[in-house]
Formats: structure tokens, C-alpha cells, sequence
């Protein structure tokens, strides 16, 4: 971090989605909407899992987690974002740019590990049912939760240290929503190459080696179910199962577009709206995806709603 003396900046504007008025507001709307949905529906599923015994699996603890760093994910981004709508002026200091990005960093990061961990927890229940109970143990739940955000603070830390050693004294205008290493490097007023492959090769580790531990257990499981005689049966696995993988296709398609491909000192729009989907999308549609298609969650919606009517 010994370059950062020599850091001019103290501040960056955020151009955002969007530089028209109207549409700045109709955005200011319908993000409100998606936030508050994303606050709803995650606190509703971590009261769910907490009040009904029934849902104390490891497969349901692994969901709250993850509704928390989602919750966490969306709040790092949004509120700033929805400040910078109706704001005339949409700067951040160079220091809430810093927190912002790695904050970001630790919850997306965290997000990939757990998703993951997911697959893995799918792949014991469905390939190895009879030894289920002894592998996934509480004691072993916890461990891999906390290698997830373990992961994500490495990575954050290494990723955020690279792009904050860069000397910025030039322009101070990010084409972006939120502060992020791709968009702040495109400011950066010496060479980026070092710090580019780093932020390449944390991506290989965090993203790459996540998508193929889902892809081995999803390859897995797919063998195991087509064996299943009964339909019922294979539906039920299924059903499970394409919930989880709904969410891998969006917030891991989105991501590697976004850290797998080569820098460029440009951001066009296609990278903004593409990375919407992993940095606020995803923490919307968890909720639903994990909730909507699980009978077990709604029935402990239910019964929640018939005690509070009582």
C-alpha cells in the first residue's frame, strides 16, 4: 500500500445507468423497489429458518447464510446508488470508494464460495443419502462457512490492496454505479497490467474453482437421478436442485463476463447492466428462487402467519 501517498484524488464521480433526468428517477423507483424486496425477502427467509425447527438442516443453514451476505451484498451498493439518483452531485470520497469495493468484494466473493458449498451439500443429500447425517455435521456446516467468508476476505484484501496501489491523479470520472476494481482501473494514471493479472488470478481461484465443484456435484447428482426408478422421486430432486442452479447460471455468468475477460480502458453500457445482475439482481431473486419452488419454507410461512393471526 506504500504508493497510496502519492494519490492526488480525494474523490470520484459515479456517472451511473444513466444521465437523463427522467430516466434517472424511473431508476431511482425501480431500484427502491428491488432493495426493499431484497430486504424483505432475505430477513423473511433468516426469521423463517430461526423460528421453524423443522428447517434446521444443514441445507437451510447454509440458505440463511447466504440470505445474510446477500442482504449485506445489496446494502454495500444500493443506498449509495439511490442517493446518487436524486443527487445533483454523485461523488464518493476516495475513502468510501476503498470501503465500498471491498466490502463488495468480501460479500460477492463469499457469495461464490457459498454457492458452492451449496452444490456440495446437494451432491451429499443426493449421492450419498445413507451418510448424510455423518458428513454434514453441524461442526463441519460451520468449517465451510466460514472458509467461504475466510476466501472472500483474502480476496478482497489482495484485490483491493493491487487496485489501491495504483497511483490516481488524473481523471477522477468512473462510467460505473459503484466503485469496483474494473471501473477504477480504467483511472488508473500508471501501468495496470500487475494488478489486472492478480485480479485475473483471484478470479480463477474464487470464481473458476467454485464453477467446477458445482459443475462436478451437479454432474454427479444428474447421474444419480436418472438412475432413480420412481418419477416422483426424480421430480423431487429435480425441483431441488434446479433452485440452486437457477442462481449459479446468473450470478456466476455475470461475474466471469465481467473479471475473466481482458481490461480495457472503457466501460461501455453492456458492462454496467451485465453487472447489475450479479450485484443486485441475485440478492432479489435468492428469496424467491429458494422459497417460491420449497414447500418446507412455505409452510413454515404459514405457520408463522396462522401464529400471528391467533
Amino acid at each position: 500500500m506504500g504508493k497510496l501517498n502519492h494519490t492526488y484524488l480525494t474523490e470520484f464521480i459515479l456517472l451511473g445507468l444513466s444521465s437523463d433526468h427522467q430516466t434517472q428517477i424511473l431508476l431511482f423507483v425501480v431500484f427502491l423497489i428491488i432493495y426493499l424486496i431484497t430486504v424483505f425477502g432475505n430477513l423473511l427467509i433468516i426469521l423463517l429458518i430461526h423460528v421453524d425447527s423443522r428447517l434446521h438442516t444443514p441445507m437451510y443453514f447454509f440458505l440463511k447464510i447466504l440470505s445474510f451476505n446477500d442482504l449485506c451484498f445489496s446494502t454495500t451498493i444500493v443506498p449509495k446508488m439511490l442517493v446518487h439518483f436524486l443527487g445533483v452531485r454523485k461523488n464518493i470520497s476516495f475513502a468510501g470508494c476503498s470501503v465500498q469495493m471491498f466490502f463488495f468484494l468480501i460479500m460477492g466473493c463469499t457469495e461464490s464460495s457459498l454457492l458452492a458449498v451449496m452444490s456440495y451439500d446437494r451432491y451429499i443429500a443426493v449421492c450419498k443419502p445413507l451418510h448424510y447425517s455423518t458428513i454434514m455435521t453441524h461442526k463441519v456446516c460451520v468449517l465451510l462457512v466460514v472458509g467461504s467468508w475466510t476466501s472472500g476476505i483474502f480476496v478482497s484484501v489482495v484485490d483491493t490492496s493491487f487496485t489501491l496501489c495504483l497511483t490516481y491523479q488524473g481523471p477522477n470520472i468512473i462510467n460505473h454505479y459503484f466503485c469496483e476494481p474494473p471501473a477504477l482501473l480504467k483511472l488508473a494514471s500508471e501501468q495496470t497490467y500487475t494488478a489486472e493479472m492478480v485480479i485475473f488470478a483471484m478470479g480463477i481461484i474464487i470464481l473458476l474453482g467454485p464453477v467446477s465443484l458445482i459443475l462436478f456435484s451437479y454432474w454427479n447428482i444428474i447421474s444419480t437421478v436418472v438412475q432413480i426408478q420412481s418419477g416422483e422421486g426424480r421430480l423431487k430432486v429435480f425441483s431441488t436442485c434446479s433452485s440452486h442452479f437457477i442462481v449459479v447460471i446468473f450470478f456466476y455468468g455475470s461475474t466471469i463476463f465481467t473479471y475473466m475477460q481482458p481490461n480495457s480502458k472503457k466501460m461501455n453500457e453492456k458492462d454496467k447492466v451485465i453487472s447489475v445482475f450479479y450485484s443486485i439482481v441475485t440478492s432479489m431473486m435468492n428469496p424467491f428462487i429458494y422459497s417460491l419452488r420449497n414447500k418446507d419454507v412455505k409452510g413454515a410461512l404459514k405457520k408463522v402467519l396462522k401464529r400471528e393471526i391467533r
